[in-house]
């Protein structure tokens, strides 16, 4: 059996997690095929993961002793046979399939941003552009990446420096990077792979700037892959994480592309120079809205799922300390602290597994009303988008270092597996937007919601809220009625109606008064951030809530959602309590019957804990974690890995070189 793949298979499962599995309050079967979104997915996603898992072109083992080079050569050989895999699997290209055969490998796999590439031509190119570029990118005959960040801009796309300008005489675009900060720096696939990039320049032509643009430049030579003349490309270095992901620099002086390389869906430049618009010009973005949207279930929400599913099944068998003098060592997951670190962090696992989904449909109406050319819903998706993708990964990449630090001196181990998931998942904060950046733009648009909805016009469902004020008092007496979703429902919204229109009338009165609205915003910067993340706060939780309603057939597991759902919002307020009092929705003594509320939940979903990491349902081979395993046999893992360090086989250079003539020089005296 592998180093890794420690299972029950191979030792009886651990008598203290059996314990925690004896007495199940709800099915877990049914549980995960809820996650799934159904018996079928459920079965089809184990058939992909054994068919993965089982395969040893894909094996994992030793991952933690490999090299980046190594890693980096792993991940491409991997995307190359998971093509092969899939056709030889009969699965759809385009299919579910696809996503499982992501989750198996754990992000092992090459030319992520390749995809990237494929959706930006598919959704941002004319009919004849799709017709030509996406079978070649397909059947990977050219190999692409997504070249927007430089190193003087990220985040502020309209601050890119990149040129694309327009030469009616031939027909071409010159693409350049006038100057060191225009250089673009990180897009993955790009710093040893890639052949084409999708590059995103300013646009002039006829002496005017149009603003950002997508255009499709080759980097390198079909035939020997070298760099094609005036381009400066290679990797830029080690990273804190992605060891496996060639991300890259582009410098290009003066290249010419063909007017057709343009992806001229929703924007075009005709033959003499003239610029036409169709649509949102909004579209330029869409890629990266995608993107936002996409990582949210695939790599920042796994993390969280994943971490907790190590750190709760590793409580439940580690031992420590002393409840009652004398008695035997109890399991750490029985002590309230570590219930406070672990239990509400699993309740977020479930209220952003039910907010993902929830985006998720969101984004595919709106992708289908642009695709009949209605770009209404477009702004609020966008605004969705960034204060989800930034609120999410702040709380799952804080909860993942929780998780690291409740497993003590193990968690420090990359073989407990959450390192790699944090040093992974601390980047998304600020990839594909800086998350303070894209609170403040999901602000934005929650002060013209604001604006509007006090001027009677009508607002998105997510800002609905915003249209009136609310009573300011909570009316709950006891701490009974905070489990009431009713209540702290209206907590929550009164929170963020308190925070939008705060923000929103200083900024008002400070413009009235004279002062520039630039200044205005920016001096309610903070403010307004704290606004986004009420606003999104409150989204979660009524989305929770509104899937618990859906539950009502299945009695055993809306009661444990209900619980968990309770605990997730206590613990918001629990949290946060200053934003609940500062306006007089709730006072002192009931924020006192939240604490008690909030409690008591923590050992009610203690109970459950185990059982609810089960229904994520990861395999050990997903994990790659010696705290993890379903078998709970923590310490034999650890020395088992330990023990297959491939350095422990090997003869010592150091010895030679610099131990033994100090060691033999002494050996007389001895």
């Amino acid at each position: 059996m592998a180093w890794w793949k420690v299972s029950s298979a191979g030792r009886d499962v651990n008598p203290d997690l059996a314990s925690e599995r004896a007495a199940p309050s709800f099915h877990t079967e049914t549980l995960t095929n809820i996650l799934d979104g159904g018996v079928e997915e459920t079965r089809i996603r184990r058939s992909v993961v054994s068919v993965i898992n089982n395969d040893p072109v894909f094996s994992r083992e030793y991952l933690y002793f490999k090299t980046r080079s190594e890693r980096y050569e792993g991940a491409i050989r991997n995307i190359f046979h998971v093509k092969r895999k899939i056709k030889e699997m009969g699965w759809d290209e385009d299919g579910r399939e696809v996503e499982y055969i992501y989750r198996a490998l754990g992000g092992e796999i090459g030319l992520n941003i390749h995809n990237v590439f494929t959706k930006c031509i598919r959704d941002l190119g004319t009919d004849d552009q799709i017709a030509k570029w996406l079978p070649l990118a397909n059947n990977y005959k050219i190999l692409g990446t997504y070249a927007q960040t430089e190193l003087g801009h990220g985040t502020y796309l309209r601050g890119l420096e990149t040129t694309a300008t327009f030469d009616p005489a031939t027909q071409e675009f010159i693409i350049d990077t006038p100057q060191i900060t225009a250089t673009k720096w990180w897009p993955g696939d790009l710093g040893k792979t890639s052949t084409h990039a999708v590059v995103l320049a300013q646009l002039h032509s006829k002496g005017k700037k149009y603003g950002m643009h997508p255009f499709i430049v080759q980097v390198r030579s079909l035939e020997d892959h070298s760099a094609l003349p005036g381009i400066t490309v290679g990797d830029i270095g080690p990273k804190m994480s992605f060891e496996n992901v060639d991300n890259g620099f582009l410098m290009m002086r003066n290249i010419r592309i063909p007017k057709e390389n343009m992806l001229s869906r929703y924007s075009e430049v005709l033959p003499d120079g003239s610029y036409v618009k169709r649509g949102s010009d909004k579209m330029n973005y869409f890629t990266m809205v995608y993107v936002r949207v996409s990582i949210l279930r695939g790599e920042v929400l796994e993390a969280l799922l994943k971490a907790c599913t190590i750190s709760i099944r590793y409580s439940a068998v580690r031992r420590q300390s002393e409840l009652k003098p004398g008695d035997k060592e109890p399991k750490i997951l029985d002590y309230q602290t570590q219930q406070q670190k672990l239990l509400p962090l699993l309740a977020t696992c479930f209220a952003m597994v039910f907010t993902a989904k929830y985006v998720d449909k969101v984004y595919n109406d709106v992708y289908n009303d642009i695709r009949v050319e209605n770009f209404n819903s477009l702004p609020q998706l966008h605004a969705l988008a960034a204060g989800m993708k930034a609120f999410a990964t702040e709380i799952c990449s804080s909860g993942v270092e929780v998780c690291r630090k409740a497993c003590g001196g193990h968690g420090y181990s990359l073989f407990s597996g959450i390192p790699t998931l944090y040093t992974k998942v601390v980047a998304a904060c600020t990839y594909e937007g800086e998350n303070t950046v894209l609170h403040l733009q999901a602000a934005r648009f929650l002060l013209k919601c604001f604006a509007g909805g006090q001027s009677g016009i009508s607002l998105p469902p997510t800002t609905a809220y915003l249209s009136s004020p609310l009573s300011s008092v909570c009316q709950a007496a006891t701490p009974l009625d905070f489990l009431n979703p009713e209540v702290y429902l209206k907590a929550y919204e009164q929170r963020a109606y308190r925070l939008v229109s705060s923000a929103a009338n200083k900024i008002r009165n400070l413009v009235e008064s004279g002062i520039e609205q630039y200044v205005a915003w920016n001096s309610n910067a903070v403010e307004l951030v704290k606004a986004s993340i009420a606003h999104v706060h409150y989204i979660t939780v009524k989305i929770f809530i509104s899937t618990i309603s859906s539950l009502s057939d299945q009695p055993e597991i809306q009661t444990v959602m209900k619980r968990l759902c309770d605990l997730y919002a206590l613990h918001g307020i629990f949290t946060s309590a200053g934003d609940f009092l500062q306006h007089g929705h709730l006072s002192g003594k009931q924020l006192d019957m939240v604490t008690a509320a909030y409690l008591g939940l923590l050992a009610e979903v203690r109970k459950d804990a185990v059982l609810l990491v089960d229904a994520f349902d990861y395999t050990d081979q997903e994990l790659l974690s010696a705290l993890g395993t379903y078998d709970g046999n923590v310490y034999h893992n650890l020395l088992e890995w330990a023990q297959k360090n491939p350095e422990n086989k090997q003869v010592n250079p150091v010895f030679e070189r610099y131990l033994k003539p100090y060691l033999q020089s002494n050996q007389s005296k001895l």
